[in-house]
Formats: structure tokens, sequence, C-alpha cells
């Protein structure tokens, strides 16, 4: 359901989760430790040299929605994430599906 998302990060996942979990600790109100390490996230920017399409953010929504399903037991709070997260990643597209 990831294969593409998962090809275009390199193996083992390990520092991509680490990063990932930075930003959204800071993402959700608590601390900059990623902005403290990496900068400010300019996520648009940062996603820029890679293909970004609509495909891909499906796949890493569902990702996020498996993730958030299986840690958020609060059924409303993990759909308003979603939401808030589906716009970030709306937001990431650079290009259209071929």
């Amino acid at each position: 359901m990831a294969k593409d998302l998962l090809a275009i990060h390199p193996l083992p996942l390990d520092r991509i989760r680490r990063v990932f979990t930075l930003y959204l600790s800071m993402w959700l109100g608590g601390p900059d430790d990623y902005q403290q390490q990496f900068g400010h996230p300019r996520l648009r920017a940062r996603h820029l040299p890679f293909t970004v399409t609509p495909a891909l953010k499906r796949q890493w929504m569902y990702c996020m929605r498996k993730a958030m399903m299986q840690t958020v037991h609060d059924i409303q709070l993990a759909e308003q994430l979603l939401r808030a997260l589906d716009q970030l990643a709306e937001h990431m597209i650079n290009k259209d599906d071929p």
C-alpha cells in the first residue's frame, strides 16, 4: 500500500522516524528540539528535491492513519490530527500523478 513511499526513503528508517518524531512533537506544541537541530522546518522547501504526487500523499496518509489508529485512542482527536496532517501533506504536493 505504501511501496512507492517507502522506496524514496533510505533504509533503515530509524533516522526518518527520529526526525519525524522530533518534528511532530514540535508541531503539536512540544519542545522545539527539531528546530534546534535542523533549523526552521520549511517543509515545502525541504520536499522540493523530491517528486511528491497525490498518489504519494495518499500513501503517506495511509501510513499516518494506520499509526494514528494504533496510538491515539481518542477517535475524535485522531480524526482532527489526521485532517491537519492531510492539509500539511496536500501542501507538499509538487507534481501531478503520471
